[in-house]
């Protein structure tokens, strides 16, 4: 999954929500973890709030595109990660037939889109407005590229996005695919110590936006007749003229899970993540080497004031 501050954005509702029955406390509620590194930080943040209330927590691994019926069945009673980007259809089926609850935004800030190091500001006047990119390409040029600018783009098996707005919106750049998200990692960190050029596919939450400071090019929006209606946007005669799609993060659980733990239901169709502070835990993780545990368990001590008044909104 494509995988500073803090400070998380977590709902405190103290005024308006009303404290609910802890419910089946002898029961472990059972959260679902997924694939990637960003997954774990949001739903180990979510299980310690959960036992801070008094709760017993189970973290068990689970296959993100079908974990539903295992939700539905009560196997699993929440994913805290859920992202529209991807989601199966399964999900849908599952909503559909009233074994899943959507519990709302995580409020994570995805986006994917045409990005550079804030140096590189400097090097192309105008910037982040996409036209800027018109006068400055030659700045971006390499011997592979001339006389085009460079842009990096994604590896060549996740698609052609970024290539496919280099023609879209007819910016004279020659999209290079990366050979793998770690060579994308590479050039922003080359391009960060050498104060060098560069322009690259790339997306958030990822722990490198915040570690290098990157910036996102302003496109006209991602809305669905951009892909489908040439004469939409600013090249009357292409789609793709604009940003990628947006991307919604959200949350679901067992439709049980409001009866059987109303103040765990409440507390986590509560809880919500800013991308400024997941950053830098995937970070501690993905660079540093620390352990999930060890880093949501600092995150949680150092911002206890941030967090507990939602557990506390739920459950006194």
């Amino acid at each position: 999954m494509k995988s500073v501050g803090l400070g998380i954005a977590l709902t405190a509702l103290a005024g308006t929500v009303h404290a609910a029955e802890l419910g089946a406390v002898d029961e472990p509620i059972k959260l679902a973890v997924n694939e990637w590194t960003g997954q774990h930080v949001t739903t180990h943040v979510a299980g310690e709030m959960l036992k801070a209330a008094g709760y017993n927590v189970e973290y068990v691994t689970a296959g993100y595109m079908n974990m539903y019926q295992a939700m539905t069945d009560g196997e699993l009673h929440a994913a805290l990660e859920i992202w529209s980007s991807n989601v199966s259809e399964e999900y849908a089926k599952h909503i559909d037939a009233g074994g899943v609850t959507e519990l709302g935004d995580l409020g994570l800030d995805a986006k994917e889109g045409i990005a550079y190091p804030s140096h590189v500001a400097e090097m192309c006047p105008g910037l982040p407005a996409w036209e800027a990119l018109k006068e400055c390409a030659q700045n971006f040029a390499t011997a592979e590229t001339l006389p085009a600018g460079r842009l990096v783009d994604y590896p060549a098996d996740w698609g052609t996005p970024g290539a496919d707005r280099m023609t879209g919106l007819e910016l004279p750049f020659k999209a290079v695919p990366a050979g793998s998200e770690g060579a994308l990692i590479a050039e922003l960190r080359a391009s960060t110590e050498r104060k060098s050029p560069l322009l690259i596919t790339f997306w958030q939450p990822h722990w490198a936006m915040s570690a290098y400071d990157v910036q996102f090019v302003e496109l006209p929006a991602g809305e669905d007749a951009c892909f489908t209606d040439a004469s939409w946007g600013p090249n009357p005669n292409a789609v793709n003229d604009c940003d990628f799609a947006p991307t919604r993060i959200f949350k679901a659980s067992w439709s049980g899970m409001e009866d059987k733990w109303p103040a765990a239901f409440e507390i986590l169709s509560n809880y919500t993540l800013d991308v400024a502070d997941q950053q830098p835990m995937m970070g501690a993780v993905d660079v540093d080497g620390g352990s999930v545990e060890d880093v949501v368990a600092a995150w949680m001590a150092e911002n206890e004031g941030t967090w507990r008044p939602v557990v506390d909104a739920a459950t006194k």
